[in-house]
């Protein structure tokens, strides 16, 4: 049995084979319409806001 999986850009169905050199997406165009989603900032992992750096005042370090 073959997996088949949709393709991120397209929704085309998309077989999980070596055969299929841009899995998971269905062509080199596909690819690259993703990449240049991620490369423009309109796609983005969700993190937690880091924490902010603590205030040591003006204490000098010895």
């Amino acid at each position: 049995m073959v997996t088949k999986v949709k393709c991120p850009t397209c929704q085309a169905d998309v077989e999980w084979t070596p055969e299929s050199p841009y899995r998971p997406f269905c062509s080199k165009r596909c690819q690259l319409i993703d990449l240049g989603e991620w490369a423009n900032e309109e796609k983005r992992i969700p993190a937690e806001p880091e924490d902010p750096q603590p205030d040591f005042g003006d204490d000098e370090w010895h």
